[in-house]
């Protein structure tokens, strides 16, 4: 019989552009620490699994509450392996263990603004919905029909130059990828991408979202979450 729900919190050991990142002291702790802790925080996962192939990450993880029940292999911890091909393998070790769930949910190791209200959000629309996913999400910051690129001759080039002089309260509203968590069935198979019609969109204020690839990031999201301790005060 199937259990319920299992996290899963991908966190390899090979960042480049900001070296462990995964493991960086964020505010006093390691910035993975944030994400275990609002994973266990929700009361809704049987197990918070780590998968790393780092066995400084893995210490870490337990120390914090997780599970690290296997180590990932160096095939899939380089640069090029996506997060799909790492969340299915830390399945498969799982299942070859005996245990099966009905809810995987994948949650990024480099989220300290996820909040716990929100991945129960994104569980109970999607269970009690014929979908197969519900992911973070957020509004883009500016209309994307009046976006341009460089050209090759370093001159702009509209995407979509009809809108040019289009108001922006006109535009229908966009969405980007939130990179904070993505709740999956795994008893339901889909041929949609992520962002296609079988996903659920659980929308973040802009203020609980930034992605953290490079070092200027890093200072932002500081400045963020400072902010929003500060708030809370």
């Amino acid at each position: 019989m199937a259990k319920n729900a299992i996290a899963i919190i991908p966190a390899r050991g090979g960042s480049k552009r900001i070296p462990k990142k995964n493991i960086k002291e964020f505010f006093g702790k390691p910035l993975i620490a944030y994400s275990i802790e609002v994973a266990l925080a929700s009361k809704l996962f049987e197990k918070v699994v780590v998968t790393t192939d780092d066995e400084e990450i893995a210490k870490i993880a337990r120390e914090y509450g997780a599970e690290v029940p296997f180590l990932r292999p160096k095939e899939l911890s380089d640069d090029f392996t996506g997060t799909g091909d790492v969340v299915d393998h830390a399945i498969k070790e799982i299942e070859s263990l005996g245990e099966k769930y009905e809810y995987v949910c994948t949650i990024y190791a480099t989220a300290p603004l996820l909040q716990t209200k929100y991945l129960l959000e994104g569980y109970e629309k999607l269970k009690a919905s014929d979908a197969v996913n519900a992911f973070s999400t957020t509004t883009m910051p500016f209309p994307i029909q009046r976006t341009f690129k460089v050209n090759k001759d370093g001159r702009c080039e509209m995407f979509t130059p009809e809108h040019h002089m289009t108001r922006s309260q006109d535009l229908e509203e966009a969405y980007q990828d939130a990179g904070q968590f993505y709740w999956e069935k795994r008893d339901q198979e889909s041929d949609e991408i992520m962002f296609g019609k079988d996903s659920i969109p659980i929308v973040l204020p802009r203020h609980l979202v930034q992605d953290i690839d490079t070092l200027e990031d890093w200072k932002r999201v500081e400045i963020m979450y400072k902010v929003i301790k500060e708030e809370q005060k």
